[in-house]
């Protein structure tokens, strides 16, 4: 199984219990999603360790429901949530927050790995990876212009 991983890392100009509070607040997790993914979570609850969420949404046409669960919660320095059930063979984003000055540093790095061998080996080449990149820039641009922030974003190879 191959393993890919996705990092991004953003300058947030609020502090860090300010900024853990937003991320961690499920209502905003749709407001940062891409509307091309017809996002929608079907259970909301508090976000918390142990918690699990559980989405809907839309990839090249295919609906997916997908659960995720919190694994690691540690206000306010970092949270992972790990699918449950979806798309991937394995999916772990982790979410730090380091203060930096007034502001926070915060660093999404998702692992994630693809089914089907081969086939998945391919489809990542095709269209997965640039999908994510697409994903994870529009959060950034979304957080930004929400939360007044400048970004750095960078994707480590894979």
């Amino acid at each position: 199984m191959k393993v890919h991983q996705l990092e991004r890392v953003q300058e947030v100009p609020l502090d860090i219990e300010e900024t853990f509070r937003f991320y961690g607040e499920i209502a905003n997790l749709e407001r940062i999603t891409p509307p091309w993914l017809h996002f929608r979570i079907l259970d909301p609850r508090r976000l918390r360790a142990g918690a699990r969420i559980e989405y809907s949404l839309v990839l090249h046409r295919f609906p997916v429901r997908w659960i995720t669960q919190i694994d690691e919660w540690e206000p306010p320095h970092r949270f992972t949530d790990f699918q449950v059930r979806g798309p991937y063979v394995l999916w772990e984003h982790t979410h730090t927050f380091e203060p930096m000055g007034a502001g926070t540093l915060m660093t999404d790095i998702v692992r994630y790995a693809l089914p089907y061998g081969p086939l998945g080996a391919l489809a990542h080449a095709a269209f997965v990876r640039r999908d994510l990149r697409r994903i994870f820039d529009y959060r950034r641009d979304t957080v930004a212009a929400l939360l007044g922030s400048g970004a750095v974003a960078h994707t480590t190879p894979t």
